[in-house]
C-alpha cells in the first residue's frame, strides 16, 4: 500500500491528524484537503513541512 499518515508538527512534536492518507490537494489559500482510503477527509490550515513517502509520513506545520 502507498498510503501515508499525516501529522501536524507543534513545538517539535508530531501529532497524528489522519492515518492512511491517499490524497493531498490544495483547498484555497493555505489550506489542504487530506483524504483517507475510506473516504474520510479533513481540511488542514497549514503548510507542508515535508513528505517522506518511503516512511509513509506527511508533516504539516502551522
Amino acid at each position: 500500500m502507498c498510503e501515508a499518515n499525516a501529522y501536524m508538527v507543534k513545538d517539535g512534536n508530531e501529532e497524528l491528524i489522519m492515518e492512511s492518507v491517499d490524497l493531498v490537494e490544495p483547498e484555497g489559500e493555505g489550506n489542504w484537503r487530506i483524504m483517507g482510503i475510506f473516504g474520510d477527509q479533513k481540511i488542514v490550515k497549514a503548510k507542508i513541512k515535508s513528505m517522506n513517502l518511503v516512511n509513509h509520513k506527511i508533516l504539516f506545520e502551522e
